[in-house]
């Protein structure tokens, strides 16, 4: 039990806000070396799992392309667009996108949306245009975080529960080899994804109207923010 110290180095290295890399570094080495590994094995083992997962490095590719898309106003145009859509709101059009999110997760197409390549320069800039528009005003630095929140949950909450109506899935191959191997059951992937089907449902439902009670937040928040501040209340806050 002596090499599960490992896990007490990750914890203790992200309640002290260390750099993460450096913390699961660590973690590893004094796992293996508590293991009886001498530091060659250690080295190879990192080695190994690098070799491996290579795809964990496509960042290293993605995030120069969306960083060149930006530079040029990428995030500009996004707002742009989204101004142009009169009666579009923050919790509509994140709505919208939880439920393309979630129809794109359950036919295996998970890699067009995600925090980097979708969240930050898309959805967030568009969703923060949105409620600028219909507030008829800026939004404060902690309005506009919570905004970008919000389209966070909706690119996770999308991916999370439509992934496991696509058959294919790892997570539900996973369940199916376990169970069938360790409880002798025989339970095909089909099964697991059509009983994932009114869970994705009833999460689409849940947070969707989550994301539709936001406008009214930014509502009130906003008349707050302009009333303490003695300033003309937004567009719609006096109704």
């Amino acid at each position: 039990m002596i090499v599960l110290l490992g896990v007490v180095v990750v914890i203790l290295g992200f309640v002290t806000r260390r750099n993460p890399v450096l913390v699961v570094g660590v973690a590893g080495i004094v796992t293996g070396l508590l293991g009886k590994m001498s530091p060659r094995e250690v080295l190879a083992a990192f080695g190994q799992s690098f070799a491996d997962s290579r795809s964990v490095t496509v960042f290293a590719i993605v995030l120069p392309v969306i960083g060149l898309l930006e530079r040029y106003g990428l995030r500009e145009q996004a707002r742009n667009l989204i101004g142009r859509l009169g009666k579009l709101s923050a919790g509509r059009f994140l709505t919208v996108y939880l439920l393309v999110r979630q129809v794109t997760a359950a036919f295996g197409l998970n890699s067009i949306g995600g925090p980097a390549q979708t969240v930050r320069p898309l959805v967030a800039p568009m969703a923060e245009a949105a409620a600028e528009r219909t507030a008829g005003a800026r939004l404060p630095d902690r309005l506009r975080e919570k905004v970008r929140s919000y389209s966070a949950s909706s690119d996770t909450v999308g991916l999370f529960f439509g992934e496991d109506c696509f058959l294919a899935i790892g997570s539900i191959l996973l369940i199916t080899g376990f169970v069938n191997s360790t409880y002798q059951q025989h339970i095909e992937p089909i099964e697991l994804a059509l009983w994932a089907i009114p869970l994705a449902v009833c999460a689409f439902f849940i947070h969707g109207a989550r994301l539709l009670l936001l406008d009214k937040q930014l509502e009130r928040e906003m008349a707050a923010a302009a009333a303490e501040n003695d300033l003309p209340l937004p567009k719609g806050a006096d109704k």
